[in-house]
Order: structure tokens, then sequence, then C-alpha cells
């Protein structure tokens, strides 16, 4: 059995206007479970690298694919915070959806309480979002 890429980049080149080339005939692909560090010279094209495999840069040509089923999840080197808020108030506006899974995942559950209530629903309910929540790490969220 051969082992399958989760993502693969093939020929890919950048350019930014208005003749700047900083990606040239880019040629990489990551196993499950692969840990990448990025190294390079400021201007060498790593933040370009990384935007266009988190899906943030399409200017490029070549082939870029994440496989089905996976994601890829970055940090901006400078993200857009709201400074009307503390820290914990923006780490959870970046957790949101996760949390929204949680909170939904916990609902779900307090319907088994109800007697009259459609366990084989809410059964099928709590499959989906355990699978949900294990696809996108939420049980580590703490």
């Amino acid at each position: 059995m051969s082992a399958q890429f989760i993502y693969t980049m093939r020929k890919l080149t950048r350019f930014y206007p208005p003749d700047r080339e900083v990606l040239k005939d880019i040629n990489l692909s990551f196993y499950p479970g692969a840990k990448i560090g990025v190294l390079g010279a400021n201007g060498a094209g790593k933040s370009s690298l990384l935007k266009v495999m988190a899906g943030k840069d399409d200017g490029f040509t070549g082939e870029a694919r994440l496989t089905p089923g996976f994601s890829v999840g970055m940090l901006e080197q400078e993200p857009h915070l709201d400074e009307g808020k503390d820290v914990k108030g923006n780490v959870m506006d970046g957790v949101a959806e996760v949390a929204g899974l949680l909170e939904a995942y916990d609902a779900c559950l307090a319907k088994y309480a109800d007697p009259d209530a459609d366990y084989e629903k809410i059964g099928e309910e709590q499959a989906r979002l355990e699978a949900e929540i294990a696809a996108k790490g939420a049980n580590d969220l703490d």
C-alpha cells in the first residue's frame, strides 16, 4: 500500500507585479502528520508559500492541491485583531466555529433528558457532531 500525500504542489510559480518572481517551479508533497519548517531570507517567499498552502492566495500558476477531508490552518504573521477586545476575546473569535460545534454537541446531549425525544435521531446528530469535532480537533480546544 502506498502512502497518500495530503498536500501537493507541482510547478507552482508566484509573481508580484510588475515582474517580481518570488516562487519558481516549486514541487513539494506532505504525508499526513508531517511537521514542516519554512526558512529563508526576507523576501524569499516564505509567507507567499504558506498563503498559497492555506488557500489565501490564488494568484499563482501551477498546481496546489489539498486532499479532500483535510484542512490547512495558518496563523497570520500580522493577524487582524479587534482592538476593542482583550486577548481572550480575539482568541474566541478565532475559534468561534469550533466552539459552536461544542455548544451544539452539549445541546444535543441535553435532548436525551426529554423522555419523549426521538433517541435514534438524537444519536445520529450526536454521531455527526462527534465526527466533526474529531475532524477539527475540537476536543483539544482548551
